[in-house]
């Protein structure tokens, strides 16, 4: 009873608080409520795109992942700092100088407008098929058992986590669909640094029990007891081989930092380009901390409970969770939990509309409709894609390497193919908007074929950098015989203030030094 008190409490807060610092805002507006009104500082955005990343498909799949594999998988985490530095070097300036309000914009100025439709499109499909169902479905795992809802409603485990999962998503969508970007990243600052601190002690307090008030020597023991589990360093057979770093791994990351819709949302509503790059190297350094939260709780549930959950590895965390908390801070945890849940799912939501209101519905069918006019369509398409992702969400149970190694599969499917033609819409003038699209649907197709149906003996992130290298030849070949016919459009607008954070540079260094520090350091453990 105690624990869904304390639950209640901390949900109703931050609503409350969100309402609050949002009462007096203009959501009318197209800036206003996809964007949040340009007017996010680096330490809202840090928070808010942590949590946006950070959800319950880390900490149920990643959690679940170490606890089988070990520190191997730490290669998603840490990888992503390099990513954000090139994010916030040489990315964003670009977006901001072009006052972007989505990345399809971009490659309507790059390529041209079916191109653009094409990813607005590709993006939509994603959220609906892999990202919203899986968070959704990682959400209800965590409540359903810490607060044991199908016994509590005397129903079967199946009934009650179908009915978390709908409790979930229909919260989840009042944020998206009533306040906009600005009510997620306010919520997300509050939830994320409360997910930092709880997600912290869960470890912190395991290994204090386990070192007999010592965290230091509890540490010792969990490595003793499976030093194997803390080598960075995959094998070619592991569920991440450490050769995938220089190949499709760090497409993946510069895609997903660098050109995520979901993620560089946060940036584009920066109030100045000084806010930008602050949020996303702070983010950057959170990100090799993080492994501690979603990483290391997987390690130490190894120590408690040995391989006996090798089948149900998904469950590792929340079991971790009940076995280490006190009774009155399970329901705090709990509420944190499900504000990462909210985060991401209401941050998908939000994107998803501004991509389909803005690249779309205004493109297609509504040229001259009001700001006002788009926010509706905004809201409708978040409240349509919320019962989709409600409806999808169990199909994904029972993932065979686990959740997140399913949503990471998922996610090449649309991933790579875009991040191909972004990649060269900016670097390879001669790529035409006709390449652009051949590489789209070849790229697609070829993932499809080889992961999913033929099923080629290759770990899928090589696969996505074979198929980087196809797609690049493709944009090649076709652009040879349809040459591009017309050049980057770049409106001569100040949409924010420009200049660079002066620290922009060192933090860069310290990230590029502390990613290379951590493999050399605990490379080859054993």
């Amino acid at each position: 009873m105690y624990t869904a008190l304390t639950f209640i409490g901390f949900t109703l807060f931050v609503a409350f608080y969100s309402w609050y610092k949002l009462r007096k805002e203009k959501l009318n507006s197209k800036d206003g409520y996809f964007l949040g009104g340009r007017s996010l500082t680096g330490v809202v955005i840090a928070g808010s795109m942590l949590l946006t990343n950070i959800s319950t498909e880390h900490l149920i799949g990643m959690n679940g992942s170490s606890y089988k594999n070990g520190f191997i998988i730490i290669a998603w985490e840490v990888t992503s700092a390099l990513a954000l530095v090139a994010a916030a070097i040489y990315f964003v300036p670009k977006y901001l100088k072009m006052g972007l309000t989505t990345i399809p914009e971009y490659l309507e100025k790059r390529f041209d407008s079916t191109t653009r439709t094409l990813v607005a499109l590709f993006l939509m499909i994603s959220f609906i098929v892999t990202l919203l169902p899986i968070v959704l479905y990682t959400g209800a795992i965590n409540l359903e058992s810490i607060f044991n809802v199908s016994e509590v409603l005397e129903v079967s485990k199946k009934e009650g986590l179908w009915i978390t999962v709908v409790a979930v998503g229909i919260l989840g969508s009042i944020y998206a669909i009533f306040g906009g970007l600005k009510a997620v990243a306010v919520s997300d600052t509050i939830n994320g640094y409360g997910l930092l601190i709880g997600g912290l002690a869960i470890p912190l307090i395991a290994l204090v029990s386990i070192g007999d008030g010592n965290p230091f020597e509890g540490l010792s023991k969990v490595y003793n007891h499976s030093p194997e589990k803390f080598n960075v360093i995959g094998a070619k057979d592991s569920v991440l081989p450490f050769e995938v770093l220089f190949t499709g791994l760090i497409i993946n990351q510069l895609y997903f930092w660098s050109m995520n819709q979901t993620i560089i949302q946060r940036a584009l509503g920066a109030k100045n380009l000084v806010e930008a790059q602050k949020g996303l190297l702070f983010t950057g350094v959170l990100k090799i901390l993080v492994p501690i939260i979603i990483i290391l709780p997987g390690v130490i549930g190894f120590y408690y409970f040995g391989d006996n959950m090798y089948e149900n590895q998904d469950m590792i965390y929340p079991e971790l969770i009940k076995k280490v908390l006190p009774v009155g801070l399970v329901g705090i945890f709990a509420a944190i939990v499900m504000g990462a849940v909210l985060s991401t799912f209401n941050s998908v939501l939000n994107s998803a509309a501004t991509i389909f209101s803005i690249d779309v519905f205004k493109r297609h069918f509504g040229k001259d409709c009001s700001d006002k006019k788009l926010v509706k369509v905004g809201k409708l398409t978040s409240l349509v894609l919320a019962v989709f992702a409600i409806l999808v969400a169990p199909m994904v149970a029972n993932a065979p390497d686990g959740l997140y190694q399913l949503l990471q599969q998922l996610n090449g499917i649309f991933f790579i193919p875009i991040a191909s033609i972004m990649l060269a819409g900016f670097f390879i003038k001669k790529i035409s908007a006709m390449g652009a699209k051949a590489a789209l649907f070849v790229g697609l197709t070829f993932y499809i074929l080889t992961t999913f149906i033929f099923k080629v003996d290759i770990h899928f992130v090589h696969i996505w950098g074979i198929e980087f290298v196809l797609n690049l030849i493709v944009m090649f070949a076709v652009s040879y015989f349809y040459p591009p016919t017309q050049e980057m459009q770049q409106d001569n607008i100040l949409f924010v203030e420009m200049k660079t954070w002066k620290y922009t540079k060192p933090m860069a260094i310290f990230l590029c030094v502390v990613t290379v520090a951590i493999y050399i350091l605990l490379g080859n453990v054993s």
